[in-house]
């Protein structure tokens, strides 16, 4: 009987090192993992954390942008028009001047 007891006593204590050895190597494993994160995450902040920063200015850079684009589209519609009444004029001149016999539209 004691025997049994003692082999039973051993399998148990054996099986509870083997647990203890186990449960070290995956405290390992997740210690290498914290740090990891914990590294990844400074590096985001240090990256992230000006970029509202750049957002702000991207987007002021935006609205000037489409600002000047708008004057710019305006002043190209004003030139067309400007361009479109220097050719009437200029078929209108030509179909007033005499020419050799021919009238030009």
């Amino acid at each position: 009987m004691v025997t049994v007891v003692v082999i039973a006593n051993l399998l148990i204590a054996l099986t509870c090192l083997y647990v203890a050895w186990r449960v070290g190597q995956i405290r390992r494993v997740l210690a290498i993992a914290a740090d990891v994160v914990a590294i990844a995450e400074r590096n985001t902040y240090r990256v992230l954390s000006r970029a509202p920063q750049g957002i702000s200015r991207g987007q002021i850079g935006t609205s000037q942008l489409r600002s000047r684009y708008q004057k710019l589209r305006l002043q190209v519609q004003r030139l067309e028009e400007i361009l479109q009444l220097i050719n009437l004029l200029q078929r209108s001149w030509l179909w007033r001047s005499p020419k050799i016999g021919t009238r030009r539209l």
